[in-house]
């Protein structure tokens, strides 16, 4: 069901619903100029927050199916995933939680929510999107992670699984791309080395075809050991229900030797990628200028839009500056630094 009842659509199904309410907000639409990991400044090919969320939905989509699980959910939380991001990516994230951290902290997961329950404003009979319970569960989850008291839907958990099984296979592709690293320097990496193995047996590729063939095979070998070892753990727990799956440790997952490989990656992507000097030299620059700029509307509120001054007043200020730069554009939080404090 949904907070609000409206009437059954016969030409679509409830969480087709969703998933064209999400993608016609304007939050959607600012993902394309909002960071994954790098910023645009660095270059043009490299994933941005829009792109990396409709790669998850992608791989989300072909586990569903490949379970039987119901492939509208599935999208519909995908596609929801990371709206919640403010200006670059988990950077912007860190210098919001700390400038709120009297008005509860910030996290991109819990912003989504707000902004799908909330903030969006795109119809006149009630506030936000006005989602259905399933979808909105998985955003709770995400919000909730450690914290949650039971597991969340078969749908959910493919959700988060595609969402490691994106950015690890992909942030090396883009790194590379980049010039961050090296080929040699993945050599290390042991589910990197087997897929080089893999892809490059009896043939010569060029560097660019070997990097993007094995970024395929990252995706496929980690998918494979998904699904053989989900299903697996279905057959095991005997379901019968969807609710049966809440009193269960999470099941959708991967193999233990698949989990210790995914480690060793990502313990590489954080010594290599995202702690290399020019992403740390970018990422300091960005969360100087979002502090600056919310300590200024803090000490100058007169400075927000006119809607976000008349919120102020019923949620109070910090909450409200919280809001605006979340909703910000990369592009645009660098536009109106400039504006307001170079000026």
């Amino acid at each position: 069901g949904r907070k609000y009842a409206e009437p059954v659509q016969v030409y679509r199904g409830p969480f087709q619903r969703d998933r064209d309410r999400i993608i016609h907000t304007a939050a959607y639409r600012r993902l394309s100029h909002k960071t994954q990991v790098f910023t645009n400044e660095l270059g043009d090919y490299h994933r941005n927050r829009l792109t990396h969320t409709l790669e998850v939905c992608s791989i989300a989509r072909t586990i569903a199916r490949a379970l039987r699980l119901n492939e509208d959910l599935v999208e519909a939380m995908a596609l929801m995933h990371d709206i919640g991001h403010p200006p670059f990516g988990h950077s912007g994230e860190d210098v919001l939680d700390v400038c709120l951290a009297d008005d509860g902290g910030f996290s991109h997961n819990r912003h989504a929510l707000r902004i799908v329950e909330v903030l969006e404003q795109r119809y006149p009979d009630f506030p936000g999107l006005n989602l259905s319970m399933e979808t909105l569960e998985g955003q709770q989850f995400r919000a909730a992670k450690k914290d949650a008291l039971v597991s969340p839907s078969l749908e959910a958990q493919v959700v988060d699984a595609a969402d490691s099984i994106a950015y690890d296979s992909h942030d090396a592709d883009d790194a590379l791309e980049l010039g961050l690293l090296d080929l040699s320097q993945l050599k290390e990496v042991s589910i990197w080395n087997t897929a080089v193995k893999k892809v490059s047996e009896g043939r010569d590729l060029s560097p660019v075809l070997l990097r993007r063939a094995v970024a395929h095979e990252l995706i496929d070998v980690q998918v494979q050991d998904l699904l053989e070892n989900t299903v697996v753990k279905i057959e095991r727990s005997q379901l019968q229900s969807a609710e049966q799956v809440k009193s269960q440790q999470p099941i959708v997952g991967h193999s233990d030797q698949m989990m210790h490989e995914k480690d060793d990656l990502e313990s590489f992507l954080m010594q290599n990628v995202y702690r290399h000097p020019s992403v740390i030299r970018v990422r300091d620059s960005a969360q100087a200028a979002l502090r600056s700029l919310f300590k200024l509307l803090k000490t100058k509120p007169h400075l927000l839009p006119d809607n976000y001054a008349r919120r102020s007043e019923e949620i109070g200020l910090q909450r409200t500056i919280g809001d605006y730069i979340a909703g910000m554009t990369d592009r645009f939080a660098w536009r109106e630094h400039a504006r307001l404090l170079e000026n």
